[in-house]
């Protein structure tokens, strides 16, 4: 193919005005990550009284009323569109940068858990709320109130860059991560993430990416850990009822004994992993967390009752885990003349990173973290980030938390009543942030 001299001469145009507009963007992306580091240090002080201030005054799921009062007042301050009331109690707030460019979005959940604290911080939650009807002590003992100072404090450091920020940004400030502490949850009712998809909160504006962040017990302070594609495990809840038939423990003849049943059923589950599910892969786990059946030692009782957890990675085991759980218990139970009741909730789905984007965005997070980056292993617990990022791409990092003096290993972990934050992490927290929705959108106007 030959092309003639006026062709070569318009592609070689196009070439150095697209080598230009790229070497432009980089130019002006090291520009914002300065202004980031820059800001990031001016607002630390900030940064740790609103932390401190929320860690003080605990909310429990659906109820982050004054959290997300605090969000809201913060986010119009700054000049942005703010929506309060999203799936019941989150805030979702637009930045509009004065130049074209693409939609990025952030997250932070508000909400915190039923555990009393057992540190002797000045600022130690003293609080008690209601959880599932009971009086019960709250604390921050996963880290949302670190979250969500984080996003307060990157969403103050964008606005300021508004004037340079090509394309817009979207912050979604959201409640019951933990799950709703005013009801049980029956397979009906949503909360969350997936309430706030289900509300329509990515679709005006609909981001092209969707960012994370989770402090991190057992991780140096500072330290990012991340990991492609799936990271965090589903979650499932499952419920099995076994109904036989009472009679005196002393004739079992003349019953159905669901205890025995039971008892085969929580062998017979073992093997559904170790015999029928594929691990090669993935890993799976089957688990059964409680027991409850009988009421005196000499009556077989009527039925036994059992509660336990369904986490995988992948969507099809998953799905295939529910058949074969399904299968077994009732099988098992058909063996014993008795009968089964099985209950699966599907209640989180698995939060898998984007491979394409989480490569795209190496570069910022060795940026944010001083190279001190490490590919985390797959972690056991689950997210509902995963229904933001089942929407759009998206990337949930970890970030360190644990004083460096300290013993990795006998840190307290997430949930603990002892769980400890090193605020010096979140500076690190708001420089990934910040930077990971400036990099990402200039990176956009780039290509």
């Amino acid at each position: 193919m030959q092309f003639s001299p006026l062709r070569l001469s318009l592609i070689a145009t196009l070439l150095c005005s697209a080598n230009f507009a790229q070497a432009q963007a980089i130019s002006q992306a090291e520009a914002a990550r300065n202004e980031i580091a820059a800001q990031a240090k001016q607002i630390e002080t900030q940064l740790i009284a609103w932390r401190r201030d929320i860690h003080a005054h605990p909310e429990i799921g659906n109820n982050e009323k004054r959290t997300a009062q605090l969000v809201a007042d913060h986010l119009r301050s700054l000049g942005m569109d703010v929506k309060t009331g999203v799936a019941r109690t989150g805030v979702v707030a637009v930045l509009k940068g004065t130049l074209p460019g693409p939609t990025v979005a952030l997250r932070a959940d508000m909400d915190a858990l039923p555990v009393k604290e057992t540190s002797d911080l000045p600022f130690a939650s003293k609080v008690k709320g209601q959880y599932l009807g009971k009086e019960v002590d709250l604390m921050h003992a996963c880290g949302h109130d670190t979250h969500t100072a984080i996003l307060m404090a990157t969403a103050k450091i964008l606005a300021s860059m508004r004037e340079r920020l090509p394309g817009t940004v979207v912050f979604y400030f959201q409640p019951a991560e933990e799950g709703p502490g005013d009801f049980v949850p029956d397979g009906k009712n949503v909360w969350g993430a997936k309430m706030m998809v289900q509300e329509g909160a990515m679709k005006s504006p609909k981001p092209d990416a969707v960012f994370g962040l989770h402090a991190w017990a057992g991780i140096p302070a500072g330290r990012i850990a991340y990991r492609a594609g799936p990271t965090l495990a589903s979650s499932d809840d499952l419920r099995i009822k076994i109904i036989g038939k009472q009679t005196h423990a002393g004739a079992p003849w003349n019953g159905i004994d669901p205890i025995t049943v039971s008892g085969e059923t929580l062998v017979g589950l073992q093997t559904i992993i170790s015999r029928r599910t594929n691990i090669s892969s993935t890993p799976s786990v089957v688990s059964i967390g409680t027991i409850n059946g009988g009421t005196r030692y000499n009556i077989i009782p009527e039925s036994v009752e059992m509660t336990g957890t369904i986490r995988t990675y992948d969507y099809d085991i998953r799905k295939k885990l529910h058949a074969d759980v399904r299968q077994k218990v009732e099988k098992i139970a058909e063996s014993g003349n008795a009968k089964a009741e099985v209950t699966i909730l599907e209640k989180y789905d698995p939060t898998i990173n984007d491979p394409a984007l989480t490569e795209k965005m190496l570069p910022t997070l060795r940026w944010a973290a001083n190279d001190d980056i490490v590919q985390t292993p797959l972690v056991g617990g689950a997210e509902d980030f995963s229904f933001f990022a089942k929407e759009v791409p998206g990337l949930f990092v970890f970030l360190g938390v644990t004083p460096r003096s300290q013993d990795m290993a006998q840190a307290a972990p997430n949930h603990n009543a002892g769980f400890f934050v090193d605020e010096s992490a979140m500076m690190t927290g708001v420089k990934t942030m910040a930077a990971l929705a400036s990099d990402y959108l200039h990176a956009g106007t780039a290509h």
